[in-house]
């Protein structure tokens, strides 16, 4: 990628004609997704042009110069035009306007196409906000077209305008300036989310019934993180494996291996909250199933307890319905009554209930319920 063509010896034409120059609309401060348009000669800003199509023309008039053009959300006529103008892919151009695409690394010719996934912590709603980055990377242009609110390219480009030395290098160091960027990005996350970490660890074991669901919440996030980070090690091993073949500068490659060895950190750090989180989750399962267990316990024991009263309060109570029913029946004052006149009567009364109140113990004592 090192090696600078001129701009002709690459196009489908060498010098269109001036309707096909600007094949979209003008596209300035009045586009909104023209974040910003900017040329560049030996690492220092010569010109900010209000369109693309002035941008075209001034690269066209400056051959040894680099374009660094930024999109938010781009139409689709804006894609074409910068498509036929650097001749661009069909179908990076479709990927880079359908957006939802994995993080990757494509060549088309001598155009790299980058797909990233950046991303930022929300610390207000302990959530993970992802972005989308599509990066297209040529002899003498360089166009991000950015998804969503992360990254902050703006710091990018201003980082890289006062290091000259470093811009110099060309739209490949911009792009190593653009992967630094998204993987620092991932440092204030991975911090966050080890900090949610430690706070459900606390819920896990305070016994927090809603920590289940934060837990499974964080998880979800931390494999759409996974889904962001892992690729990025292979992508920047496969930009690595062609230093020799595309004659990388040897600052460059210093500052890719350090960035390599950062993703690779990264990636790790995730891959051990993914195992953390579900360790917890089963810890937080297992936690649950004894407390519903001693719950179940307790309920079963309070229910026996229950019952036990029950069973006395039920002898008592049979006992004493004994002398009651026969104290009610010779009570009732009928003038003919079997032994209602009889003199031994009210004696066999007494005695009867008393039998019947002893056996009844009896039984019941036998029985433990008394």
């Amino acid at each position: 990628m090192s090696d600078r063509r001129p701009r002709a010896a690459r196009r489908r034409s060498p010098e269109p004609p001036p309707a096909a120059a600007s094949p979209g609309p003008a596209a300035g401060p009045e586009s909104p997704s023209v974040v910003q348009a900017t040329l560049y000669r030996d690492g220092r800003r010569v010109a900010s042009p209000a369109t693309l199509a002035e941008t075209y023309r001034q690269l066209r008039e400056h051959p040894d110069g680099m374009a660094w053009i930024g999109l938010h959300r781009p139409t689709e006529q804006e894609l074409h035009s910068l498509a036929a103008e650097f001749d661009l892919h069909e179908l990076a151009v479709e990927d880079a306007l359908e957006a939802h695409q994995r993080p990757k690394l494509e060549r088309y010719g001598d155009t790299l196409f980058v797909v990233l996934r950046a991303a930022r912590y929300l610390d207000a709603q302990e959530e993970v906000d992802f972005g989308e980055l599509h990066v297209f990377v040529g002899p003498d242009f360089l166009i991000t077209v950015r998804h969503g609110a992360a990254p902050d390219l703006s710091a990018v480009r201003h980082r890289m305008e006062e290091n000259p030395a470093l811009l110099s290098l060309g739209p490949e160091a911009v792009l190593y300036a653009i992967l630094d960027a998204v993987v620092d990005g991932y440092a204030p996350v991975v911090a966050g989310v080890q900090n949610d970490v430690d706070e459900i660890e606390t819920e896990v074991f305070g016994g927090d019934p809603a920590v289940s669901r934060r837990i499974y919440e964080l998880s979800r996030e931390m494999v759409e993180f996974q889904r962001a980070t892992r690729p990025l090690v292979g992508m920047l091993h496969a930009l690595m494996a062609g230093f020799a073949k595309y004659g990388t500068d040897e600052e460059l490659q210093r500052y890719l291996r350090d960035v390599a060895d950062h993703v690779t950190h990264t990636s790790e750090r995730v891959d051990g909250f993914r195992q953390a989180l579900t360790e917890i989750l089963t810890v937080n399962a297992t936690l649950v199933t004894q407390q519903q267990n001693a719950e179940m316990r307790a309920l079963a024991e309070a229910g026996f307890e229950q019952n036990e009263e029950i069973k006395k309060i039920s002898s008592w109570a049979a006992i004493l319905f004994a002398p009651t029913l026969v104290g009610t029946i010779y009570g009732m004052n009928f003038d003919h009554m079997p032994e209602l006149h009889w003199a031994g009567g009210y004696p066999f009364a007494v005695v009867l209930m008393a039998v019947v109140c002893t056996s009844l113990y009896v039984v019941f004592k036998k029985k433990d319920w008394l």
